[in-house]
């Protein structure tokens, strides 16, 4: 009997020494710290412009918030960006996939980095400059 519980209990040792769990962590949308001044004209307004404020999309007449150029500042501050936690911005987070759905709708990573200038752009007082 004895001998049953040492072979068992050997190869309960060898079947867990054997497992091997490998972790894989893919990192979407990481932030780079952005330390220039974001101008939300220059910098912001042609990013959406090119790739939020389509037909369909966040233009006039589709979905909230409206980022056509003559909008986009005024639609943001109604209730996207939150200035005294700009990590909590509702911006921020739908382009970070922390809310769902994740923006730009159907893409995996966001263009020219407009996270980190977000964030630095919210960060930075959300100006409309």
């Amino acid at each position: 009997m004895k001998k049953i519980i040492i072979i068992t209990f050997s190869l309960f040792v060898l079947l867990i020494a054997g497992c091997k769990k490998d972790i894989t962590l893919i990192i979407q949308n990481e932030t780079v710290p952005v330390t220039d001044t974001v101008s939300f004209s220059k910098d912001l307004v042609p990013l959406f412009s090119k790739n939020c404020a389509l037909s369909g999309c966040h233009a006039t007449g589709g979905h909230a918030p409206n980022l056509m150029a003559d909008n986009a500042y005024n639609s943001l501050m109604s209730k996207y960006v939150d200035i005294k936690t700009p990590e909590n911005s509702i911006l921020y987070e739908r382009l970070t996939g922390k809310l769902s759905p994740s923006m730009p709708m159907g893409r995996t990573n966001n263009p020219s980095n407009i996270n980190s200038l977000v964030l630095a752009w919210i960060t930075q007082g959300a100006k409309n400059n």
